[in-house]
C-alpha cells in the first residue's frame, strides 16, 4: 500500500512539473509576416525596452524598411540577421524607433551592414527570450529583459570576435547620435527618433542608453564615415565618403553613421554577456535603471523574471478544452495586448512631458505609445475587464499629457504627439472606462478635456474639423482623398462615449447636446446608394462614387483606410437607428449578410472589425454573428507567423481574438456590455479584480451537444436563463458563470 501511495504522489508530482502553464503556449512568431508587424523580440509586460532581432537590413530580404510599407525591425521571411535592437514597437503600420542595435561578429572587423550581415538559423522564441544561431559567425545569441533594460548573451568560437554598436542603424528616419566609450568594457550616448508616419517631424527626441559588457576587451574603438563630398574639396579628401577606424576612441563622437566596437581573442568557447539600460530622459537615468534592475543578476535569473512577469499576467484568464493551437493563438494574441501601451517612465519616476522639453515625474507608471484609433474599439475594454489597474494607469497618463499639453492623446509616442489617423478617440476610451465602473481618476477634468476637443472650433489639433462638422452636422468634401465620411463617423462614437459620461456625472444638457450630435452620422447616408457616402458642402451628394472605391488601401475621397462598405455600418453605438436607417430588420439583415458573401468584410483593418456582432440586434439573427466570427477566427487566425490579417495596431486584433474566442465582445464603446458569440474553450475563468470589482472570478461554461457543435442552444447567468446575446460589465465583474449550450 505505501509503495502504491508513493506512486501516486510521485505520479502527482511529475505531472504538476510537466504541466503547462499559460506561458507555454505562446508563439512570440505570429503576426512576424504577412504584415502582423509583431516581432519575437524578448520584452516583458508593458516593457520600455525589448530586444528584437533585425533583419531588415542586408541582404538577401524580402521585406525592407519602406518597401512595400514594411514598417517593423523583423520579418519572418527575411534570412538575413544585423543585431538585435533594443527600442521598437509591435504591431504599427509606420516605421519609427528599431535602434540601438548591438552585433556580435568574428574574425576581421567589419562596420559596414552589408559587409557583417550573416544567415541565421535556430531561432527559438518565448515570452522573455529569443535566441538563434549565426551561421556566418558560428555565434550563438540568446536575449532576455526586464523593464527597462536588457541582456544580450553570445557564445562565441575560440579565435577573434567583436560586439559592434551600430548607432547609425535603425527603422527610423531621423539618423543623428551620440556616443562615448568610457571603459574597454563600456559606453553610453543616445540615438534620436522620431517622424512616426512621416508626421510631425519637428517633435524628435533621444533616446539614451547605457551598455555594460562583462568581458574586458582586448582592443576598442569607434567609427565613423562621413558624406561624401564632391569637387575640390572631395578631391582632397583621402576619407572622402569612406569610413574611419578610431582606435581606443574614448571623446564624444557625434553624427548619424556612427558606432562603437570591443574586440576579443578567445582561446576557447566563451560566453560573453551585455547588459543596456535607455532611458527617455538621460544618460544618468539610463545607468540607474540597468543598475536597479539587472546589475549582478545573470542572464538566466532575468530571464526566469521575465517568464515570471509574463506566466502572472496571462494567468489571469484560464482556459481549457480546445486544440494546442486554439490555446496558442488564444496566449499569442493576450501576450500581444500587454505590450503596448509601455512604461515611459525609469526607476526614478522621471519621463518626458508631452509638449515640451520638461521633465516629469511619477509614483506610479507613465504610460505611453496610444494607438487610440485602433485600441479603442477592443482593447482597451479588454483592460478594463482584465487588467483594470493598467486601464486606469493608461487613463490617468492621458489626463496627464491634458494637464502638460492642453489636449488629450491623439496618437502619442513617447511623449511626443504624431497626429496620426482621423477621430477623437481618446475621448472614447476615457468615456468607456468610466461607464465600466472604472472612476479612480479626476473625472471633472476628464470631462473638460473631453469638452475642449469636442467644442473648441479653431485651433484643434484633435478636431481640425469641428467648424465644419457643427455648421453642416456632418464634415463636407475638403479636398481629394480626404477623410470626410471616416471622420464625421469617428465624431460621432466620440460625442456618443462624452454623451454617456455626461448624463451618469448629472450633466443632462451636455447629455442632450451630444446625444443628438451622436446621430449626425445619418446625414452621411445616402438612402438612393445604401451606404454612407462623401457629401458636398451645399448638400449634393459627392461624384463619381462608388462603395467599392478604396479598396486594398488605395487613397479614397471620403474614406480612410477603406471603403464605403467598411464604414457604412460602424455605428455600433446607435445599432438600433442604424438598422431603422437600413429599412428595418429585413433589409438590414440581408445587407450586412452580403457584405460577408459578397467578399466586402475585410478582416484585416479597424473600422468593419465588429460587424459580425452586429446580428445580436435582431432576435432570431443571433445565429449569423456565431457563425461569421468562426469564420474569420478559423479562416484569418492561425498559430502560423502570418496567423495575424493584417497589422496587429498595438494589440487591437489580438484583442479582438482574445474576446472573440472567449465567446464575448465589447461592441458598443462606452456601452457597458458585451455581446454573446460561441466560445471556443470548455471553461473560462477571468480572475478579476477584488480590490475594484466585488467578484473574485467569472467563468464561462460551455457544454457541447457534441464535437462539432457550435451554434448557441441556450444560455444561463448564474442559473437562470439569459434572454437576450448580450450581458452587462456589472453581472460579469460581479463574479459567477455563463454558460453556453451548443448544439
Amino acid at each position: 500500500m505505501r509503495n502504491i501511495f508513493l506512486f501516486i504522489i510521485g505520479l502527482f508530482i511529475a505531472q504538476s512539473l510537466w504541466a503547462q502553464e499559460p506561458v507555454d503556449f505562446v508563439n512570440p512568431f505570429i503576426g512576424s509576416d504577412n504584415y502582423g508587424t509583431t516581432n519575437p523580440g524578448a520584452i516583458v509586460p508593458r516593457g520600455m525596452i525589448s530586444a528584437v532581432p533585425f533583419n531588415v537590413a542586408g541582404r538577401p530580404n524580402k521585406h525592407e524598411k519602406d518597401s512595400d510599407w514594411w514598417s517593423t525591425p523583423y520579418s519572418n521571411a527575411n534570412e538575413t540577421f544585423t543585431g538585435f535592437s533594443h527600442v521598437n514597437l509591435s504591431g504599427v503600420g509606420c516605421p519609427d524607433l528599431g535602434t540601438i542595435i548591438l552585433m556580435p561578429t568574428t574574425d576581421d572587423l567589419k562596420t559596414s551592414t552589408n559587409e557583417y550581415a550573416t544567415p541565421y538559423s535556430a531561432e527559438e522564441a518565448y515570452p522573455g527570450y529569443y535566441s538563434n544561431y549565426l551561421d556566418k559567425y558560428k555565434v550563438k545569441t540568446e536575449v532576455t529583459a526586464s523593464v527597462r533594460s536588457a541582456i544580450n548573451r553570445y557564445t562565441f568560437p575560440a579565435g577573434q570576435a567583436n560586439i559592434l554598436l551600430n548607432l547609425g542603424l535603425g527603422l527610423t528616419n531621423e539618423q543623428d547620435g551620440y556616443l562615448r566609450i568610457t571603459d574597454n568594457n563600456e559606453l553610453e550616448g543616445f540615438r534620436t527618433v522620431g517622424s512616426f508616419c512621416y508626421n510631425n517631424p519637428e517633435e524628435i527626441y533621444p533616446v539614451y542608453f547605457v551598455v555594460k559588457i562583462d568581458t574586458e576587451s582586448s582592443d576598442f574603438g569607434a567609427w565613423k564615415k562621413p558624406a561624401q563630398y564632391n569637387g575640390v574639396e572631395g578631391n582632397w579628401m583621402a576619407y572622402n565618403g569612406k569610413t574611419r577606424i578610431l582606435k581606443e576612441y574614448m571623446k564624444p563622437l557625434v553624427g548619424d553613421s556612427i558606432g562603437a566596437y570591443f574586440s576579443y581573442n578567445f582561446e576557447q568557447e566563451t560566453a560573453v554577456e551585455v547588459q543596456i539600460g535607455i532611458s527617455y530622459v538621460s544618460i544618468e537615468n539610463a545607468r540607474e535603471n540597468l543598475q536597479k534592475e539587472i546589475a549582478g543578476k545573470s542572464f538566466d535569473a532575468v530571464k526566469a523574471d521575465a517568464r515570471e512577469a509574463w506566466n502572472t499576467a496571462l494567468n489571469k484568464i484560464k482556459v481549457d478544452g480546445g486544440t494546442e493551437d486554439q490555446k496558442t493563438i488564444f496566449y499569442t494574441a493576450l501576450y500581444h495586448t500587454q505590450i503596448h501601451p509601455n512604461t515611459l517612465n525609469d526607476v526614478n519616476g522621471d519621463y518626458p512631458m508631452v509638449g515640451s522639453s520638461k521633465v516629469g515625474n511619477t509614483s506610479d507608471t507613465r504610460y505611453t505609445v496610444f494607438s487610440l484609433w485602433d485600441t479603442y474599439r477592443n482593447m482597451h475594454q479588454l483592460m478594463s475587464l482584465v487588467y483594470p489597474q493598467q486601464q486606469l494607469g493608461m487613463v490617468n497618463s492621458m489626463l496627464d499629457m491634458y494637464k502638460e499639453n492642453g489636449w488629450l492623446p491623439k496618437w502619442e509616442l513617447n511623449s511626443t504627439e504624431t497626429f496620426t489617423m482621423v477621430g477623437d478617440p481618446a475621448a472614447i476610451v476615457i468615456g468607456d472606462t468610466y461607464m465600466r465602473g472604472l472612476d479612480a481618476f479626476d473625472t471633472n477634468l476628464a470631462l473638460e478635456a473631453m469638452l475642449k476637443s469636442a467644442k473648441q472650433e479653431g485651433d484643434n489639433p484633435i478636431r481640425p474639423e469641428l467648424a465644419d462638422y457643427l455648421k453642416h452636422q456632418y464634415i463636407p468634401v475638403q479636398e481629394e482623398f480626404d477623410g470626410s465620411v471616416s471622420t464625421t463617423l469617428e465624431y460621432c462614437v466620440a460625442d456618443f462615449a462624452i454623451a454617456q459620461m455626461a448624463k451618469d456625472m448629472g450633466q443632462n444638457n451636455i447629455y442632450k447636446e451630444f446625444i443628438a450630435r451622436s446621430k449626425y452620422y445619418k446625414n452621411m447616408y445616402d438612402k438612393q446608394e445604401g451606404v454612407m457616402r462623401p457629401r458636398m458642402d451645399d448638400g449634393t451628394w459627392y461624384a463619381p462614387f462608388s462603395p467599392m472605391d478604396g479598396a486594398n488601401f488605395k487613397p479614397v475621397t471620403g474614406f480612410i483606410e477603406g471603403t464605403s462598405w467598411h464604414y457604412s455600418f460602424m455605428v455600433a453605438h446607435d445599432a438600433k437607428g442604424l438598422i431603422k436607417t437600413n429599412g428595418g430588420n429585413k433589409a438590414f439583415v440581408n445587407k450586412l449578410q452580403s457584405v460577408f458573401d459578397n467578399g466586402l468584410y475585410e478582416p484585416d483593418n479597424e473600422p468593419d472589425m465588429g460587424y459580425a456582432f452586429l446580428f445580436n440586434y435582431i432576435k432570431g439573427e443571433e445565429w449569423r454573428t456565431q457563425k461569421e466570427v468562426r469564420k474569420i477566427i478559423d479562416e484569418h487566425y492561425h498559430n502560423t507567423p502570418g496567423g495575424i490579417p493584417g497589422n496587429d495596431d498595438t494589440g487591437t486584433m489580438s484583442a479582438w481574438l482574445t474576446f472573440a474566442m472567449m465567446g464575448l465582445y465589447p461592441d458598443a464603446p462606452a456601452v457597458p456590455h458585451y455581446t454573446i458569440c460561441s466560445p471556443y474553450f470548455d471553461n473560462i475563468e477571468i480572475t478579476l479584480d477584488d480590490t475594484l470589482y466585488s467578484g473574485n472570478t467569472f467563468k464561462i461554461e460551455t457544454i457541447k451537444a457534441n464535437d462539432n457543435a457550435t451554434s448557441i442552444d441556450k444560455i444561463e447567468l448564474n442559473g437562470k436563463v439569459l434572454n437576450s446575446y448580450f450581458i452587462q460589465h456589472a453581472d460579469i465583474v460581479s463574479g459567477g458563470i455563463l454558460k453556453i449550450w451548443l448544439k
